[in-house]
């Protein structure tokens, strides 16, 4: 199994380089949703092979609101079967929907970073709902460095269990500027910073998910040298809270586009915000909530707002990237949408 995951990236991008080979077909897009589980995380990813990868599950809920949402995405994106299901880490709003969703959706296999080490009592209660689960379903721990094989797009483990890509990735290295300012943050012994991170990649089109990454590990990635290089789309990293996004990691990644999985009280706080919002060449930031303790300044304009009150209905974005580099958001609310060239 080590051999085989390990293998993903080549054979994913083999797979990549088959499909160029076919010029006179327009390639299929990426779509990525970004589902609203109220301050948890669930991001469907459907890849143009007809694959699919979800990070994390959301929250369990008396009526699997969150699992029904899941499934209402993926249906809309022509997904029957979800071929990984990837948890970053141990905390209820990322695997708590584990089981609800098992019970509705073919699930192919799990993914995660091994054993929690968090000593909480929430923490080992909702590590026990998953590994009943995982009893019946094929599960693959990957660290970092590892791959996944979705054939046509590449999947790499960023950081896991604590640890994090010792090698710059290709044509990446170069020295951070801005590690030198960057406060000594604190240490973290809890299953955030044993997030697993991913960055995904379409062509061109770059995708980063640090899950719940907190601002050591983070800077880990970056500081003294980059180790990733720059993205195209950020996932607001630990639902837009202070404890992450630290300023070094965020502007050296110079995102296109931001999207921020935030709750109506969950996340979005305004330090956060502010480094994300004024990252340079930042064209937009996207939100799933608007962050009702936040206040209007730190928020963006409502139609980039996927769920504008406390009385949500679920509504998702939704990216359709191609691999040019090109991508399209768009917010399920107002179907308002906007297109990013490379």
């Amino acid at each position: 199994m080590r051999g085989f995951v390990k293998a993903a990236v080549l054979v994913a991008g083999w797979c990549l380089l088959l499909t160029a080979g076919g010029a006179a077909k327009a390639a299929k897009p990426m779509q990525i949703y970004f589902i609203d589980v109220e301050g948890g995380q669930a991001t469907l990813i459907a890849g143009p092979s007809g694959q699919s990868l979800l990070v994390d599950t959301g929250w369990p809920e008396a009526n699997g609101r969150d699992a029904g949402r899941i499934a209402a995405a993926a249906k809309a994106a022509g997904v029957k079967r979800i071929d990984y299901v990837l948890i970053t880490h141990y905390h209820r709003g990322h695997v708590g929907g584990v089981t609800q969703l098992a019970s509705r959706m073919k699930i192919g296999a799990f993914v995660d970073h091994g054993p929690n080490q968090e000593d909480s009592d929430a923490t080992r209660e909702n590590y026990a709902a998953y590994q009943k689960v995982l009893a019946n379903t094929k599960h693959v721990v990957v660290q970092a460095g590892d791959g996944l094989p979705l054939r046509g797009i590449t999947v790499r483990v960023l950081t896991a269990a604590g640890e994090h890509i010792s090698m710059p990735l290709p044509g990446m290295g170069e020295a951070n500027p801005l590690c030198a300012s960057e406060p000594e943050a604190a240490a973290d012994a809890g299953e955030n910073a044993r997030s697993l991170g991913v960055l995904i990649t379409y062509g061109k089109f770059r995708f980063i998910d640090l899950g719940d990454l907190t601002k050591k590990k983070e800077l880990e990635l970056v500081c003294p040298n980059n180790l990733v290089g720059t993205v195209d789309l950020y996932l607001v990293t630990h639902h837009g809270l202070g404890q992450s996004n630290a300023k070094a990691i965020v502007w050296v990644l110079h995102p296109r586009v931001a999207i921020m999985n935030n709750g109506a009280h969950k996340g979005g706080s305004p330090v956060a915000w502010q480094i994300v919002h004024d990252s340079p060449e930042l064209e937009d930031l996207w939100q799933l909530h608007y962050a009702v303790d936040a206040g209007k300044e730190h928020n963006v304009a409502d139609k980039f707002v996927a769920n504008v009150d406390e009385s949500s209905d679920g509504h998702y974005i939704k990216v359709s990237a191609q691999p040019d580099g090109t991508f399209t958001v768009v917010n399920a609310r107002n179907n308002y949408g906007k297109t990013y060239k490379k």
